[in-house]
C-alpha cells in the first residue's frame, strides 16, 4: 500500500494537511526525529488505520509557535485505530483489532516501565526520559493526525477494546483514553481527591474538563472550575461543576463565595505554561507561574496539586528570559509553609486507561458530552485548531478514515 494524509506544523500558527508516506516498520528521518533514532527497527510494531484522532491542548502550544517544534512536524499523539498489519514479533494484539493508543510511547522493558512510571520511559526517547507521537523532542515518532499510524512496542503499548460494534458505538468518547481523561484522572488522583472532596481545578478547556469528571468519578463532593473563559464555564456546569471566572476576582474570595470557606481539599493546574493573569482581553497578560502560585494559596493546608497542565523547558515566546527555558517565579515558600505536595510530568496513561474504558463502556462516565466533542474531517483540521485557539468550548476528533458516523 502507499499513501497517507497527515496534518502537519508549517510555522506558528499554521498547519497544513500533506501527503506524506505509508508508514513502515522502521523510523526513517524527518522532522523532529532524533539521529539516533533513525533507521530504528520495529518489528514489535503495528500500523493502524486512524479511526479518530485529537487536536490537543498540547498541540496548540506548538502551534503557537511556543515551542522548538520543527516546521514539517506531522502533529497528533490522541490516537485510537483499527490494526491494518502487524510486525513480525507482535504476538498478541491482531489485525481486525480495534485499540487505543497511549500518548506516551513506553517500551515495557525498562526499569521505569517496569515500576508503572510509562510516562518516562527510558529506552524511547535518546534525548531524555518519555516519549510522544508527533510532539517536540519526544524522539521523532510520527504523529497520529494522519489516515496511517505506527506504533511501536503494541503488545505492551495498546489498549484492545473487547467488542468492535460497542467500540464503535461509543467511539467519541474512547477517543479520548489515549490523553485527556486519564491525564485529567491523574491530575485529579495526584491531587487527592477521594469521597467527599472540595476540589478546584484551574482551566476549563479539556483536561480540566475531563479532571472534573475524574473528580465526579472519585467521589468529590463540589468540583470548582475556574476560567476566564465563559463559554468553557458553561460546559462545565453542563455536568454539574461549579465554575467560577477568575478575571472577576481573587480564587480564594471567590471559594469562600461558594464554600464558606477560602480554600479547596484538593487542586488541579490544567492550564500549564501559557496561563495569564486575572482580568480580561487585553488586561488578561500572561503570567506562567500565575496559576500555581494561586492554587498554593487557595489549597488547605497539607493538601495535593495535581499539575497535568504542560510546562516546558523551551518556549522561544516566553514572557521573559527564564521562562524561555522553564524558570518560572514560583511561591514555593508558601508551599512549604502548608505542606502542600505537588505532581507533575505526563499523566502514566496506561494506569488509568482500562479502568476508565469500562466506566465508558458502562455508562459510568460520559466524557464526550463533558468536553462537547465534534467530530471534523481531516480536510478541516486547520479550521478545528483556529477555532479552537480562538476559544472554543469544544473538543475536535478527527474522522480521517469516516469511522465516524454523524
Amino acid at each position: 500500500m502507499s499513501g497517507n494524509r497527515a496534518v502537519a506544523y508549517q510555522g506558528p500558527g499554521v498547519v497544513k494537511v500533506i501527503d506524506t508516506d505509508y508508514p513502515d516498520f522502521e523510523l526513517h528521518d524527518g522532522p523532529g526525529v532524533h539521529p539516533a533514532n533513525v533507521g530504528r527497527k520495529i518489528p514489535h510494531g503495528v500500523i493502524l488505520r486512524t479511526v479518530a484522532t485529537n487536536i490537543c491542548g498540547s498541540d496548540q502550544h506548538m502551534v503557537r509557535g511556543r515551542t522548538t517544534a520543527p516546521e514539517g512536524l506531522v502533529l497528533g499523539h490522541e490516537i485510537t485505530g483499527e490494526v491494518v498489519e502487524a510486525g513480525p514479533d507482535v504476538e498478541f494484539i491482531k489485525v481486525g483489532d480495534i485499540v487505543s493508543v497511549p500518548f506516551n510511547i513506553s517500551c515495557g522493558r525498562c526499569r521505569n516501565c517496569k515500576e508503572g512510571k510509562t510516562g518516562i520511559c527510558l529506552n524511547v526517547n535518546p534525548d531524555r526520559p518519555g516519549s510522544a507521537y508527533g510532539y517536540v523532542d519526544m524522539g521523532g515518532w510520527v504523529g497520529g493526525q494522519a489516515e496511517y499510524v505506527l506504533v511501536p512496542y503494541a503488545d505492551w503499548n495498546l489498549l484492545k477494546f473487547p467488542d468492535r460494534d460497542q467500540a464503535l458505538e461509543k467511539i467519541l468518547d474512547l477517543t479520548m483514553l489515549s490523553d485527556i481523561f486519564p491525564t485529567g484522572f491523574h491530575g485529579a488522583v495526584t491531587a487527592g481527591v477521594g469521597v467527599g472532596s472540595t476540589v478546584y481545578i484551574a482551566g476549563a478547556g479539556p483536561v480540566g474538563l475531563a479532571a472534573a469528571v475524574g473528580a465526579q468519578l472519585l467521589g468529590a463532593a463540589v468540583v470548582i472550575v475556574g476560567d476566564l473563559n465563559e463559554d468553557r464555564l458553561a460546559q462545565a456546569r453542563s455536568f454539574g461543576c461549579e465554575t467560577i471566572d477568575v478575571g472577576k476576582g481573587p480564587v480564594p474570595d471567590q471559594l469562600d463565595q461558594l464554600l464558606g470557606v477560602p480554600e479547596v481539599d484538593a487542586a488541579v493546574d490544567a492550564v500549564g505554561f501559557e496561563a495569564r493573569s486575572e482580568g480580561h482581553g487585553a488586561k488578561a497578560k500572561e503570567a506562567p507561574a500565575t496559576v500555581l502560585n494561586s492554587l498554593m494559596e487557595a489549597t488547605a493546608a497539607g493538601g495535593a496539586i495535581g499539575i497535568p497542565g504542560l510546562y516546558v523547558t523551551g518556549d522561544p515566546g516566553a514572557v521573559d528570559e527564564a521562562a524561555k527555558v522553564g524558570s518560572l517565579s514560583i511561591n514555593l515558600g508558601t508551599g512549604w509553609a502548608k505542606s502542600l505536595s505537588f505532581t507533575t510530568g505526563q499523566c502514566p496513561v496506561m494506569k488509568y486507561n482500562r479502568q476508565l474504558m469500562m466506566a465508558i463502556l458502562h455508562d459510568r462516565a460520559h466524557i464526550a458530552a463533558a468536553v462537547n466533542a465534534k467530530a471534523i474531517s481531516l480536510d478541516e483540521a486547520p479550521q478545528g485548531y483556529a477555532e479552537f485557539d480562538a476559544g472554543a468550548a469544544t473538543k475536535y476528533v478527527l474522522n480521517p478514515n469516516g469511522y465516524i458516523k454523524e
